[in-house]
């Protein structure tokens, strides 16, 4: 289903990565009308379209928007870090801190209670999706499973839920910590919400013109699912967990501010994201604050993460070594056999492997 041809904003040249984005054409599957590889190396940057926004859409461009899904939590981390670095929280604050007045915590049955560090290294004990979820998501599993839990039910759910290992004890993902993280960012920045938090704490400081949680976003692609067009993604009552949105070049300049975070604004939370927190069981790979960092048998530091909503597959990463970002999106969510995630880490790996003379 990818037509078209691409455009390379590689300012005339051949640009770094254009190579590589015929592969993930080809993984991103008959299903998908949009493939997206925004690549920087060094001063070197490109953004490789390829394809249209739907099926009788317009040209793909490196402004057109993506939902990020899980990749919005990196922007939460961020967001944490620089709450931190104000001076606003700390992240071994309790979660009760940031609470919104007459919200109860979670059950801690055993050592507690559970803090802001646990939400954004998945080792909160709260379970992968909140109470009551499931029952409101069936309806609507394949198109937007989170798009009837709102605020009201995440209030309900956290004082429904009782916590089963001690917090720090275990690592275990969690879009419902994320998403509990996120609305408690917006308290304690006394911001209306997470949206607006995100807007005025990153997209202004680092320049991100298309960042935004609306689902009725301007030059928003329509995402697939096994080749039927889907409604934009709504997660209303957890935005924290996966609701951003970005262009693909606004999603580049993101992860080139990790590579080069300066003495800005944004510099001492830039930094914090990746300092790594725990490592992962049965595995070499550490998680930093949301960020999964490998060191390679070179010496490299990959830091990376993943995202889908029912439409959309992103990869992005980023290593500091080789001052190599990138950013992988299709417009087709991921699936059982699907090889987008995969096929852009690779890429990511490839780009970002140590060159004589580079």
């Amino acid at each position: 289903m990818v037509a078209g041809g691409a455009v390379d904003t590689g300012a005339g040249t051949r640009g770094p990565g254009q190579e590589s984005l015929a592969g993930l054409v080809e993984a991103a599957g008959p299903h998908a009308t949009a493939v997206t590889l925004a690549v920087a190396v060094g001063d070197r940057t490109a953004v490789h379209c390829h394809g249209r926004t739907a099926l009788d859409g317009e040209p793909c461009t490196p402004d057109t928007v993506h939902e990020l899904g899980s990749v919005s939590k990196t922007f939460t981390a961020l967001l944490l870090a620089e709450l931190a670095a104000r001076g606003e929280l700390s992240t071994d604050d309790p979660v009760q801190r940031h609470l919104p007045v007459g919200w109860r915590p979670p059950d801690v049955r055993r050592d507690g209670p559970i803090r802001l560090i646990h939400l954004a290294t998945h080792t909160s004990g709260l379970p992968r999706l909140p109470p009551g979820l499931l029952t409101s998501a069936v309806p609507a599993w394949f198109t937007n499973p989170y798009g009837g839990y709102d605020e009201q039910r995440v209030r309900a759910g956290i004082a429904a839920t009782t916590v089963r290992h001690a917090p720090g004890a275990r690592y275990r993902y969690s879009n419902f910590g994320m998403g509990l993280l996120g609305r408690l960012l917006a308290e304690a920045g006394h911001s209306p919400g997470y949206a607006e938090l995100l807007a005025e704490r990153i997209g202004r400081p680092l320049g991100l013109r298309t960042l935004t949680c609306s689902p009725d976003a301007p030059n928003l692609a329509t995402g697939y699912h096994r080749g039927q067009p889907l409604p934009p993604w709504r997660i209303p009552g957890l935005p924290g967990a996966g609701a951003v949105r970005a262009g693909s070049a606004d999603l580049l300049r993101f992860l080139r501010a990790h590579l080069d975070p300066g003495d800005g604004p944004l510099g001492a939370a830039l930094r914090d994201v990746q300092r790594p927190r725990l490592r992962l069981p049965r595995s070499g790979d550490q998680i930093c604050l949301v960020w999964n960092h490998r060191r390679t048998a070179d010496g490299r530091d990959l830091f990376f993460h993943s995202g889908g909503t029912r439409g959309f597959t992103v990869l992005v990463g980023f290593c500091p070594q080789t001052a190599t970002a990138v950013a992988a999106l299709t417009n087709t969510g991921p699936t059982v056999t699907s090889r987008f995630t995969q096929t852009a880490y690779d890429t990511f790996k490839q780009l970002a492997r140590v060159e004589e003379g580079r």
